[in-house]
């Protein structure tokens, strides 16, 4: 098991290597941006093979916690994504302009999009089908007048199923044109005929399936990172006295997208156009991707699963009907015992070994579990080290949203304080 989070001088025999070496750690250790001094402390652990690990970690507030900071585009609802402030605290630091960007659990792609917004070159794996479904159609951003032109030549008309239990989410004029849509997607797909215009009004016709408000197809539901089931969503009615009202599918599809390209200006378009092109994205098991050349990624900014139960089918049911997938044919592995979860990250770390340059980083951010009885940033580290990686650092972004003013496993260890733990790691 892994050791205590403990506060140790940086000078400390157990450290294996000298983090004063890389200019991160010198960036972290100096950083003042939101006007406090960085803290610093020391991560243990142990390898698997029981040596001791001693890891400097450096607290601060390194990202602000403000809302909509981030690039328009990257308003895609997704459950349990991070903040593009975090990949591109690191791509900005450990990255030139050309060099390769890689997430291998991409989820929404929050690494590939802000990795392609500051000219890198974008790389993602997911077992997940609608992580590229909601990542590509933002590489390649159609214009509004675009949009709505091919709006006004999809028919709303044309179905070919009328689902009855679905009128619990949508009044039925609204199902038939989501009907409509959905044919003509899979449709064109099957012919071979998706362009970027139909990748991007699929994706927002995704994002806007189900939520809470008049900006969303149904009536009123859950917020939309996941759907309910449809004996939830006619509990809801129920309760509310609510039945689901007409909407205008075109207009809300139209809104959505002039809110994501608000910002998608001359310059930012030429940007990804330069590094799109050359784009990875990829739709299986991240510990193994023969597509990634080896020796070719700058570095790999990612958030894994972790140790809870993920019911694929239960969150993702109605975006899979809208795509005609069976959601039993997606596995996705979540391991629940933490020496599996290690086992899981091993085998993906060597992967990533493979496909990084010789002093390329991983950024590997984890969150907390079991109310705080396990800090996977602890269990993570013997998994790099067994995969050749060197562990340098742990960044803890702490910040005022937080439930109390000290970051989790430094000063507190309550359940529920929500910061961010990043570990880094480099190939020799």
């Amino acid at each position: 098991m892994p050791a205590e989070f403990l506060e140790l001088p940086l000078e400390a025999p157990a450290v294996i290597c000298d983090p004063r070496e890389t200019g991160l750690a010198a960036q972290l250790a100096s950083f003042r941006e939101f006007g406090e001094p960085t803290r610093q402390i020391v991560t243990t652990s142990k390898t698997f093979s029981g040596e001791p690990l001693a890891v400097p970690a450096f607290v601060n507030e390194f990202w602000t916690a403000r809302q909509r900071q981030a690039h328009s585009m990257h308003e895609i609802s997704y459950r349990a994504c991070f903040k593009p402030q975090l990949p591109r605290f690191f791509i900005e630091r450990l990255t030139a302009p050309g060099e390769i960007v890689y997430d291998p659990f991409m989820g929404r792609g929050t690494t590939p999009l802000e990795a392609a917004l500051l000219g890198r070159v974008p790389a993602g794996c997911d077992v997940n089908p609608l992580s590229v479904m909601l990542t590509r159609p933002r590489l390649h951003p159609p214009t509004l007048d675009e949009i709505c032109a091919r709006l006004d030549a999809i028919s709303l008309t044309d179905h070919d199923e009328l689902p009855e239990d679905l009128v619990a989410f949508f009044h039925p004029e609204t199902l038939r044109a989501i009907s409509s849509l959905k044919k003509y997607f899979l449709h064109r797909r099957a012919a071979g005929t998706l362009d970027a215009v139909d990748d991007w009004i699929c994706l927002v016709s995704l994002n806007r399936l189900t939520g809470h408000s008049p900006g969303f197809f149904s009536g009123r539901t859950m917020p939309p990172n996941q759907a309910v089931s449809v004996k939830v969503q006619r509990k809801i009615n129920e309760r509310l006295n609510l039945t689901p009202p007409p909407r205008d599918v075109k207009q809300i599809i139209l809104k959505k997208s002039r809110i994501l390209l608000s910002e998608c200006d001359a310059p930012t378009r030429r940007t990804l156009a330069g590094v799109a092109g050359r784009a990875q994205l990829l739709t299986q098991i991240s510990s193994a991707t023969p597509q990634i050349a080896s020796n070719s990624v700058s570095v790999v900014v990612t958030s894994p699963p972790f140790l809870d139960i993920v019911n694929y089918a239960g969150d993702n049911w109605l975006r899979c009907w809208f795509l005609g997938i069976d959601p039993a044919d997606v596995k996705l592995t979540v391991p629940r015992k933490l020496e599996h979860w290690q086992a899981a990250m091993t085998d993906i770390f060597r992967e990533l070994h493979r496909v990084l340059k010789s002093g390329g980083h991983v950024a590997f951010e984890v969150g907390e579990v079991r109310g705080g009885k396990i800090k996977l940033e602890e269990a993570v580290l013997p998994c790099g080290v067994e995969a050749g990686l060197r562990p340098l650092l742990v960044l803890i972004n702490d910040q005022e949203f937080t439930k109390t003013a000290n970051c989790w496993g430094v000063d507190n260890n309550a359940k529920g304080i929500n910061t961010n733990r990043i570990v880094v790691f480099q190939k020799p």
